[in-house]
C-alpha cells in the first residue's frame, strides 16, 4: 500500500500527516517558530533551517511507514506556478527564490510537490465538503490570513501564484505595517497576531489570542473590540472578493477561528451589508470542521495528482 505525506507548514508549528488517499492514518506535530527563526537568520541559514525541520518529521514518518510514494507541502508564501519556488513569504521573512521542493526531493529521492498553504487547505476543504458545486472560497485565520479558491474542481493560483492573497487586501489605508510591504492589510487586523496587536494597542498588555478570547467571553471591552475589528475587516474583504468571484460557498478555518463565536454575529452583519443586494443571503458561510486536517489532506492529494 503506497502512502502519501501531506505537510502543513505554519509560522509556529508544522503538521505532518500520512494518508491512504483521503484517509489519515498517522500524524505528528512539530513545534518550530519558523517566523522567528527566518526573521533572525540570514537567508541561506533560514533556508537550511526550514529544510532541516521538515526533514526531521519526514524521516520519522518514513522510518515508521516505509512505503511513502510522494510528499506534498502546503507552505506560507508566494509560490511561482511554473517553478514552484517560494518567491517570498511575508510571515517567514528572509526566504527568497527558495527551491524547497527541489532540495527535499534530492535528499529523499522521491517526488515533492509545493503549494501555497492556503491553497492546499482550500483543496482539502473542497474534498471534505464533497466537492460542492458553485465554487468554494476558504479563508484560514492563523498567524496571518490565507485564502484560496476552487473553481470547476481546481485550485485557482493565478498567473503569478498570488491569487486569493486575501490577507493582503487593504482594509485600512495607511494602517498597520504588513510583512508584505504594504500598510493596512486585512491580516494585520483579522489574524491571531492582528487580534493581539489590537488588544495591545488598547491596553499595552501582551496577551495570547487564547487569553484575549477568554477575556472577550467575559465581557472585557478591549478584548471584545479586538474581535469585533477582526470580524469587520474579514467581512469587508470577503464581501469585496465575492463581488468579483461569484461563488456559493465560503469556509472559515485556521487556529484563530476557534473563537468564531466571538466574531460570527459582527461578521455576518457586515458581510451581508457590504454585498450587492442580489447576492445577499445566497452565499453559504460555514466554519470548517476539518480539525486542522484540511491543509495536510490538500497537500497530500495535490502531490498525488501531480506525481
Amino acid at each position: 500500500m503506497a502512502l502519501t505525506i501531506g505537510i502543513d507548514v505554519g509560522g509556529t508549528n508544522i503538521r505532518f500527516g500520512v494518508f491512504n488517499h483521503t484517509q489519515l492514518i498517522d500524524e505528528i506535530k512539530l513545534e518550530a517558530n519558523l517566523s522567528l527563526l527566518c526573521g533572525e537568520l540570514l537567508p541561506e541559514h533560514a533556508s537550511y533551517e526550514v529544510v532541516r525541520v521538515l526533514s526531521t518529521g519526514i524521516i520519522s514518518l518514513i522510518e515508521k511507514h516505509h512505503v511513502i510514494q510522494s510528499v506534498g507541502i502546503g507552505f506560507p508564501g508566494f509560490i511561482q506556478p511554473e517553478t514552484k519556488k517560494v518567491m517570498a513569504s511575508p510571515n517567514l521573512p528572509g526566504l527568497r527564490y527558495f527551491n524547497l521542493a527541489g532540495e527535499l526531493s534530492s535528499i529523499f529521492d522521491m517526488p515533492f510537490t509545493l503549494e501555497n498553504d492556503a491553497n492546499a487547505a482550500t483543496y482539502g476543504e473542497f474534498i471534505l465538503a464533497g466537492k460542492p458545486e458553485g465554487g468554494l472560497i476558504y479563508v484560514g485565520l492563523g498567524t496571518g490570513v490565507g485564502g484560496g479558491l476552487v473553481l470547476d474542481g481546481k485550485i485557482f493560483s493565478g498567473q503569478h501564484g498570488c491569487a486569493m492573497e486575501v490577507g493582503h487586501i487593504i482594509v485600512e489605508p495607511n494602517g498597520r505595517q504588513c510583512g508584505c510591504g504594504n500598510k493596512g492589510c486585512m491580516e494585520q487586523y483579522a489574524s491571531a497576531s492582528g487580534i493581539a496587536i489590537s488588544y495591545f494597542n488598547a491596553t499595552q498588555k501582551k496577551l495570547s489570542t487564547v487569553q484575549i478570547a477568554t477575556l472577550a467571553s467575559e465581557g472585557d471591552k478591549h478584548a471584545t473590540a479586538a474581535y469585533s475589528l477582526a470580524a469587520n475587516t474579514l467581512a469587508q474583504a470577503l464581501a469585496s472578493i465575492t463581488k468579483v468571484v461569484d461563488v456559493k460557498n465560503v469556509v472559515i478555518g485556521g487556529g484563530a477561528s476557534g473563537a468564531w463565536a466571538l466574531m460570527k454575529m459582527a461578521f455576518m452583519q457586515r458581510f451581508e451589508a457590504d454585498l450587492i443586494p442580489i447576492l445577499r443571503n445566497t452565499i453559504k458561510v460555514k466554519l470548517s470542521n476539518a480539525n486542522d486536517k484540511a491543509g495536510m489532506l490538500g497537500a497530500a492529494l495535490l502531490s498525488l495528482e501531480s506525481s
